[in-house]
């Protein structure tokens, strides 16, 4: 695990941009019946509106909410209402966040990805009338749980090796 000490190297687009689209790849696969799987597409956008706020922002997060609705035919505007939402919050919570290890930055995260499922809920109940049960919000239990391999994942590229140098300051 990564030391308070260290100094993380800057992140690149491309892999910000690789990881939103595995992300994306990993919500295709065929496990919509199981009500545990997370939104996968939401717990990486939270990762990088915590970790890299102005590198990922509110419009990101939209146009990823536009291609979840497209890809699940859902109500237009659902997911990427949901998702802005999320990103806002997380954005705006970021510097709190981090002063956390990833186990206990989980507790901030949980809350999000419930108020992001709240109000795909409430939008699915004033088009269809219809409410999901209450196992649906495991997802949000489930990737608040994936919330520290998630961090250790994205973050790997980032980490500086350790090199003491007693010539530097730094």
């Amino acid at each position: 695990m990564m030391g308070r000490d260290s100094i993380l190297l800057p992140v690149s687009p491309a892999f910000i941009a690789f990881s939103l689209a595995a992300a994306f790849l990993l919500n295709l696969l065929p496990w919509g019946s199981w009500g545990w799987v997370p939104d996968f597409v939401a717990l990486i956008l939270v990762f990088w509106s915590i970790y890299q706020p102005r590198k990922l922002g509110i419009g990101i997060a939209f146009l990823m909410g536009l291609v979840m609705d497209v890809h699940g035919a859902a109500l237009l505007g659902q997911n990427a209402l949901a998702y802005t939402l999320l990103s806002y919050f997380a954005i705006t919570m970021h510097r709190r966040v981090l002063w956390f290890r990833p186990p206990v930055q989980a507790l901030y995260v949980l809350p999000l990805l419930v108020l992001m499922q709240i109000v795909q809920v409430i939008v699915q109940l004033a088009v269809s009338g219809k409410l999901p049960d209450w196992t649906y919000f495991a997802q949000s239990v489930v990737a608040a749980a994936l919330w520290p391999l998630v961090c250790w994942i994205l973050l790997a590229p980032q980490r500086r090796t350790i090199d003491r140098d007693d010539t530097r300051p730094i």
